[in-house]
């Protein structure tokens, strides 16, 4: 009898164990590519105000405010990589803090009337880089 309740413990302690990793895993396990919300045909252009900076996972969010042609202010929200890619280039919590003017070109969000951007390059004002030692050249993918 003894045998029987240690076996039914352990079973019962594996499937715990089991969907714990289960669920832990499932954000990594969801992820999405960027193909399907921006369009990696175009590249868009702005220069504007940081108004909010969002550094968590699964991905840091940067919101800017930028005047069109028109003069208009639009709000654009940038997904950036995430947080644990951005420290290891040297990005913080604090590196880009409302107000801050910077540069950005990136592939445009696919829905219609939105200002979404994504795989960004962000430079200051005057095209230097963000954080000491950063790259400012885009990489260019092999071709296919």
């Amino acid at each position: 009898m003894n045998v029987n309740r240690w076996i039914v413990a352990t079973a019962a302690g594996l499937v715990a164990a089991l969907g714990a990793f289960a669920i832990t895993s499932l954000p990594a396990l969801a992820h999405h590519a960027s193909g399907p919300f921006y369009d990696s045909s175009k590249r868009v252009e702005m220069q504007g105000a940081v108004t909010r900076f969002v550094f968590k996972n699964p991905h840091a969010t940067l919101y800017v405010d930028a005047a069109d042609d028109k003069g208009q202010t639009i709000h654009w929200q940038i997904e950036l990589g995430a947080p644990a890619s951005l420290v290891r280039t040297g990005w913080t919590p604090d590196t880009l803090k409302a107000g801050v003017m910077i540069k950005v070109s990136g592939q445009p969000s696919r829905a219609e009337g939105t200002y979404g951007m994504c795989c960004a390059r962000i430079t200051k004002i005057d095209g230097s880089p963000i954080v000491s030692g950063g790259r400012v050249q885009e990489e260019v993918q092999p071709p296919r």
